[in-house]
């Protein structure tokens, strides 16, 4: 964690404080490095993976099956893609 701190001058007004204070920060890059752990996820157990990886596995095995027997429309490709 980045720590920024200035103290007011005297015969400062608040609004000059205040834009000291914005300029100090963003030349920390603070906000740039809390956005990161903002919207950065954690990394999943290998547990946890493998058992995503099962029930995907099974999940495509249900729908192969259902194509098979006509009950579900056969994969298309989605225009667009590439």
């Amino acid at each position: 964690m980045i720590n920024v701190e200035i103290t007011r001058n005297a015969g400062e007004n608040t609004l000059s404080t205040l834009r000291r204070f914005s300029r100090k920060v963003q030349s920390a890059g603070v906000i740039p490095r809390m956005r990161s752990i903002r919207y950065s996820s954690r990394t999943l157990s290998p547990y946890k993976i493998k058992q995503k990886t099962l029930k995907k596995i099974k999940n495509r095995a249900a729908m192969a099956e259902l194509i098979k027997l006509g009950k579900a429309p056969a994969e298309t490709k989605r225009p667009g893609r590439r």
